[in-house]
């Protein structure tokens, strides 16, 4: 969609600076989450534990918030509860959604996805720290 592209650079403001999370981790993270088909989510507490930071979901949030553009599928990653964690009605809320939903991914009446559905089961072996 033409303009989608600089909307999404525009609002997650790709660049900024990752709180808190070393070029390493943040680079272990960006691996793990590129490996996240289409039509299909994880967690953040998966993506870290995958990369090797067992714990630190939140610094896998940090990382995405901090993306240098949008060529990762960070909206294919959500909360544990299969939500998406920006507020509801937000700008960016509703952009991942809308992502999402352009992926085949449903949502129920709350807002939440089903997991055991859509979530992303690796099938592949994975080092700790990719």
């Amino acid at each position: 969609m033409p303009g989608e592209q600089a909307t999404v650079d525009r609002v997650l403001g790709f660049g900024k600076r990752a709180f808190g999370v070393g070029a390493e981790s943040r680079e272990r993270i960006y691996a793990v989450v590129a490996l996240v088909p289409r039509g299909k989510v994880t967690t953040y507490g998966a993506v870290a534990k995958l990369a090797g930071l067992s714990g630190q979901a939140r610094q896998v949030g940090y990382a995405l918030s901090a993306l240098p553009d949008a060529r990762l599928p960070w909206q294919r990653v959500v909360n544990a509860a299969g939500r998406i964690s920006f507020p509801p009605g937000s700008e960016l809320g509703e952009l991942q959604r809308g992502l999402l939903e352009d992926e085949g991914i449903i949502f129920d009446a709350s807002g939440r996805i089903d997991l055991e559905r859509f979530g992303w089961k690796p099938t592949a072996p994975f080092r700790s720290g990719i």
